[in-house]
């Protein structure tokens, strides 16, 4: 219910001190703090990407990243969400684009947890990501360039596989794990 209200809030472009989108619940350890607030709310539904590799403690699978479509609450696409390079920082981080300005915002992972009272435990933890680029779109657009903050909460699925399923055999192989989430964008 709660997200169904942000998501109104965010669709309509109310922007007066009452009609401020609402902080989701979170554990103490990914909040965003005092000062900063919520703007855009999106419920992605993709995977989580992994793949079979060789690492120092035998084979296992390694997180290549996110492919996402983020949805408003009536259903139409704002955000994509996936890896790409940050040229700010000359490095892969996570990244969301916005369907219509194409602006682009990446973050890195501030800190995360899997608290039992608020993420199921088949599911990917939640977490706090600093922004660390922006970027409008070609129009001058800049619907997420604002953002200072992400938060990733309320997820479903996306946990990496077992170990014992990346063998030899399956080397180089990758898994495209399921999953959902609410992203919720601070400035």
């Amino acid at each position: 219910m709660l997200v169904a209200l942000a998501f109104t809030i965010a669709v309509s472009g109310a922007k007066g001190p009452a009609d401020r989108i609402p902080r989701p619940a979170v554990p103490a350890d990914i909040e965003v703090l005092a000062g900063y607030n919520v703007f855009l709310v999106g419920h992605a539904v993709g995977t989580q990407n992994y793949i079979c590799a060789a690492t120092s403690s035998g084979l296992d699978w390694l997180f290549i990243g996110p492919q996402a479509t983020v949805f408003d609450n009536e259903g139409g696409q704002i955000l994509t969400h996936f890896h790409s390079m940050n040229p700010f920082k000359d490095a892969i981080h996570a990244t969301w684009q916005h369907s219509r300005d194409t602006s682009v915002v990446w973050a890195t992972r501030h800190s995360g947890s899997t608290d039992p009272n608020y993420v199921a435990s088949d599911a990917i933890e939640w977490l706090l990501l600093d922004v660390s680029g922006a970027q409008v779109g070609p129009s001058g657009g800049d619907k997420v360039a604002a953002a200072a903050f992400i938060q990733r909460v309320n997820t479903v699925g996306g946990l990496r596989p077992p170990a014992t399923e990346c063998t030899v055999a399956k080397l180089t192989n990758r898994k495209l794990v399921p999953y959902e989430a609410d992203y919720y964008f601070y400035r």
